[in-house]
C-alpha cells in the first residue's frame, strides 16, 4: 500500500484516534476461540477428575472391610475386656471387623464381692451381637444372656433357643414352645417375648427382635436358686400348672360342698360364685377342689367351669 495513499492516511488516522494498531482488531477472534478451547479443557478435565474421584470412592469401599457390632449391658457396672484389652465400662457398645473375640468383664467394686465372667463370641458382618450379664456372688448365682444373629438364605426369620442348664421350658409370645435346646422355623419378623423357666432356678424373660433372613440365637444362663428359694419356686411352678375351676352363678348367690360326688351326701362347705380353686379330681359330674386349708369337697359340675 502506498504511504500516501488515500487508504493508508484512513488507516493512520483510525490509529491515532484509537491509540492503537489498526491491525489489533484481527487478533480479538483469535484470542476468543483460544480461551473457549481452554475453558473446553479445562471441562473435560474436570470430567475426568470426577470420574477418578467416583472410582476410587467405589473401590476404597469395596476394599474397606465390612464391621461387625457389640453392646454388653451389666448390673452392676463392670468392666469390659477384649482379647485381655481393657476396654471401657458397661454399657459398653463396640464397631469392629468380624471374627471371634474373648470377652471378660470384671464387676466394679462393690460391697459384696461379685463373680467375674467370660466367654468368646463370634462376631458377625453388619450385625449387633449383645450380651447381658447380671452378676452375683459366684456363677451358679449369677444369669444372663447372649443375643447373636446367623444370615440365612430367604427372607423369613428363625429363632434357636439354649439354655444353661438345659432342657428349660421356653415360652414364646405366651405359648409353650417346648423345652432347650429348642428350635423354631418360620417366626414372625419383629419383637418377641422370652420366658425360660425351670424348676430350682429363677425365670429369665428376653425382649428379642427376630430379623428377616436372618437365624436368632439365644444363649440363655439361669441363675440358680438356694433351697428354700427353690422350694417356694417349685411349688409355685406346680401350683400354677394344676388345672383350677371356677364358681359359677347360681339361684341362691352360693354353692353347696358336698363331702361325695353326690346330690345326697352330707353339705360340709359352701363356695361363692366367682371364686378359683384347684381341681383335685374330677368323677362323673362332679369336681374335687380343696375349699379350705387342708379342707376338701365335692361340687356339682353344673354350676363350675374349668379355668383355660
Amino acid at each position: 500500500m502506498p504511504l500516501k495513499s488515500p487508504c493508508f492516511r484512513l488507516c493512520l488516522l483510525l490509529t491515532v484516534v484509537n491509540r492503537k494498531p489498526f491491525w489489533y482488531s484481527v487478533q480479538i477472534p483469535l484470542n476468543g476461540a483460544k480461551l473457549i478451547m481452554q475453558r473446553k479443557w479445562m471441562l473435560v478435565m474436570g470430567v475426568i477428575l470426577m470420574l477418578l474421584g467416583a472410582g476410587g470412592f467405589l473401590l476404597f469401599s469395596k476394599l474397606k472391610p465390612a464391621q461387625a457390632g457389640l453392646q454388653i449391658e451389666t448390673t452392676p457396672q463392670a468392666t469390659v475386656y477384649i482379647d485381655g484389652d481393657q476396654m471401657g465400662t458397661t454399657p459398653f457398645e463396640l464397631v469392629q471387623k468380624p471374627g471371634e473375640v474373648s470377652i471378660r468383664l470384671v464387676p466394679i467394686a462393690t460391697e459384696t464381692s461379685l463373680a467375674p465372667w467370660g466367654t468368646k463370641v463370634t462376631l458377625v458382618q453388619g450385625i449387633k451381637t449383645v450380651i447381658r450379664r447380671d452378676f452375683a456372688e459366684n456363677e451358679e448365682a449369677s444369669a444372663g444372656e447372649i443375643l447373636s444373629f446367623e444370615k440365612r438364605s430367604g427372607n423369613t426369620a428363625s429363632l434357636t433357643v439354649v439354655s444353661a442348664p438345659d432342657a428349660a421350658q421356653v415360652n414364646l409370645d405366651g405359648q409353650n414352645r417346648g423345652f432347650t435346646p429348642l428350635p423354631v422355623n418360620d417366626i414372625a419378623v419383629g419383637e418377641h417375648k422370652l420366658i425360660i423357666s425351670q424348676a430350682g432356678y429363677s425365670e429369665r424373660q428376653i425382649q428379642a427382635r427376630a430379623g428377616a433372613g436372618y437365624k436368632l440365637t439365644v444363649v440363655a444362663m439361669l441363675a440358680k436358686l438356694d433351697t428354700v428359694e427353690a422350694n417356694e419356686e417349685s411349688a409355685l411352678v406346680e401350683e400354677l400348672q394344676r388345672e383350677k375351676v371356677k364358681i359359677a352363678e347360681t339361684p341362691t348367690g352360693f354353692l353347696r360342698v358336698r363331702s361325695a360326688p353326690t346330690k345326697n351326701a352330707t353339705e360340709s362347705g359352701q363356695v361363692k360364685p366367682g371364686e378359683e380353686y384347684v381341681l383335685l379330681e374330677e368323677k362323673d359330674s362332679w369336681y374335687k377342689i380343696e375349699y379350705q386349708k387342708d379342707k376338701e369337697g365335692w361340687v356339682s359340675s353344673e354350676y363350675v367351669k374349668k379355668v383355660e
